[in-house]
This record gives structure tokens, sequence and C-alpha cells, in this order.
């Protein structure tokens, strides 16, 4: 006994073409998403840094008001030098940070301003010295909200 439903007249009929029109209007609507949500990054770093792991980690919310230092070993043609400081796009000194961290809030709104977070991306192997230099020039700049940047550490447990 055959399915009468499926079959009609005994004519064998073909599946419609799909239609193509709207693609070219979903890809462009893809691409522009992807344009918005994609943060560009605006420093290009000039020292390599290995960034330390850790347990308890906390996600920054208000990435607008955060402004990042860098510290890590200098890049040069025949590796990697000794441990310096880049701010921005430059590579820096202690006595930079002063008018590195106004220049910043100057450029943020006034309630960025208040939120404003100094972000430390320092090696696993920098030296705690220039670390402290770094927070005494920022606490000399009225700069006091302080991260240090990490990844979570992954517990390896043993059976």
């Amino acid at each position: 006994m055959r399915n009468r439903y499926f079959e009609r007249n005994g004519s064998d009929r073909e599946v419609p073409g799909l239609n193509m029109a709207s693609l070219p209007d979903l890809i462009f609507t893809v691409l522009f998403f992807f344009m918005i949500v994609t943060h560009m990054r605006d420093v290009t770093l000039k020292v390599h840094y290995e960034v330390p792991q850790g347990t308890e980690l906390q996600k920054m919310r208000h990435k607008g008001s955060v402004v990042s230092i860098y510290v890590g070993r200098e890049q040069t043609a025949n590796g990697s030098g000794d441990f310096c400081i880049q701010l921005n796009n430059e590579v820096a000194t202690i006595d930079d940070i002063k008018s590195f961290v106004e220049e910043e809030r100057l450029r943020m709104s006034s309630e960025d301003q208040a939120r404003m977070t100094v972000s430390i991306k320092a090696d696993k192997d920098a030296p705690m010295g220039l670390i402290a230099d770094i927070k005494q020039a920022l606490q000399q700049s009225y700069a006091l909200k302080i991260n240090y940047s990490a990844t979570e550490k992954k517990d390896i447990i043993n059976n």
C-alpha cells in the first residue's frame, strides 16, 4: 500500500531552487556586526612579556578607564634585551610615568577619571625593584588603583 499523501497524479516533483537574493544582505550584516564588536589593538608592543599565572582573578568591568603599563624585555634584533617599561607605543623610563598618567587622565571623561585604573602587564620574571619603582611613580601621580594582569592557573589533579 502506497502513501497517497506524498504522491500526486503519479508525477515526480523536484525540489524548488534556493532563493539567493538576500544572501549579500546577510553577508554585509554579519560583516558589519564583526566590525562593530571587534576591538583593534592600538598599542604596538615593543617589549616581550610572559603573563604570570594566578588563582584569585577578577575581570575588569570598566575597560574604558584602564591605562596599561607594559614591563618586559626589550625586543631587539639579537633577541631579548634588558627589562624596560612601555607606555603606549614608546619605551619609557620611570620618570615618564607621571606625565603619562596625567595625559591619559586628561583624555578621559570625568566619570572615567574617577574610575581610572592602571593595569601593570609585567613579565613573570620582571624584577620586583622595577615594579616597586613603577608603583611609587604611580603613587606620586595619584594613580592609586592598580591592577596586575595574569592568566588563570590551571590546577592539574594527579590521580
